[in-house]
């Protein structure tokens, strides 16, 4: 692969840069750029889109950088690349203070449905639907499965109790895979945003919600006690209103939301036969829907 990564940077000029892999498809090539791979030209042309849209706007995200040629990305085989600067910063790995950092976190979602709002005009995006999806795969996938996790009739209460609200969500441009990971910190204050591969239109509450369900999974970094956890969920709401307000219909759907996003995901897993990462899906589904009256 390093012969490829030289001649696909030769395509900037950069093909004498020491290269480091980052993700399964992304490199950082020397100091101040990254090289991201994709198969599926029509998700990197709108990645592209939002990217530059997004920096049009002095949102922090990673600048494309052209060819030598003035073009956006090059191909090579099946495969293209794009070339972005490097934001500065890292993950958050370890939280000291909840409340600023919950805080700080739903001021960060909030900024970015706003920016996210001003993009809709353009053509491309991604049209999705929550309660489509339940009604659609999600539910399928149970179906071919025999509802061996939880009944069909608690299904259907938990999709119907989504559906009364839905009509009332508001729909747009969100960012879909918010957790820290996606999120760039330098010296303590927020840097930049990244990877918008799954952005699309749908409920805009799904990113407050997926984050916040996000820090109840085993496998992320951060774990939190039952008490700083509901503690996170009021900062960010907190956070998220200091700029965007809520409707009380949002307020109302959160634990609705976040179980239909639990399920979702119980089902995937399921499908993709990753058993551990359905039991941890099915566990934090647990959680909410037994702490409906309390989130």
């Amino acid at each position: 692969m390093n012969k490829n990564l030289t001649r696909i940077l030769s395509h900037w000029g950069l093909q004498d840069c020491e290269t480091k892999k980052i993700y399964d498809t992304a490199w950082q090539a020397g100091e101040h750029y990254v090289l991201k791979e994709y198969q599926d030209l029509n998700l990197l042309e709108r990645n592209l889109k939002i990217l530059n849209i997004l920096d049009e706007m002095d949102i922090p995200v990673g600048q494309v950088v052209l060819t030598k040629d003035n073009a956006q990305y090059v191909s090579e085989g099946k495969n293209f690349y794009f070339l972005s600067r490097r934001l500065s910063g890292n993950h958050i790995v370890k939280i000291d203070d909840v409340q600023t950092v919950a805080t700080e976190m739903g001021k960060i979602i909030a900024n970015l449905h706003v920016a996210f709002k001003k993009c809709e005009t353009m053509d491309g995006f991604w049209e999705n639907s929550l309660l489509d999806e339940m009604n659609g795969w999600v539910k399928e996938n149970f179906e071919r499965s025999g509802w061996n996790r939880l009944p069909c009739e608690e299904y259907e209460e938990v999709v119907s109790k989504l559906a009364d609200v839905y009509s009332e969500l508001p729909v747009q441009l969100i960012h879909r895979d918010v957790h820290f990971g996606n999120f760039l910190f330098s010296d303590g204050s927020f840097s930049g945003y990244i990877d918008f591969d799954l952005s699309q239109r749908n409920i805009r509450i799904f990113d407050i919600c997926y984050f916040l369900l996000g820090l109840r999974s085993k496998e992320e970094e951060i774990q939190l006690t039952d008490e700083q956890w509901f503690a996170f969920l009021e900062c960010v709401l907190r956070g998220y209103e200091s700029v965007l307000k809520l409707s009380e219909t949002e307020k109302r759907a959160v634990p609705y939301v976040m179980e239909c996003i639990e399920l979702l995901f119980v089902s995937y897993f399921e499908g993709e036969n990753d058993l551990e990462c359905a039991d941890n899906a099915y566990e934090i589904y647990q959680f909410i829907r037994g702490q409906e009256d309390r989130i």
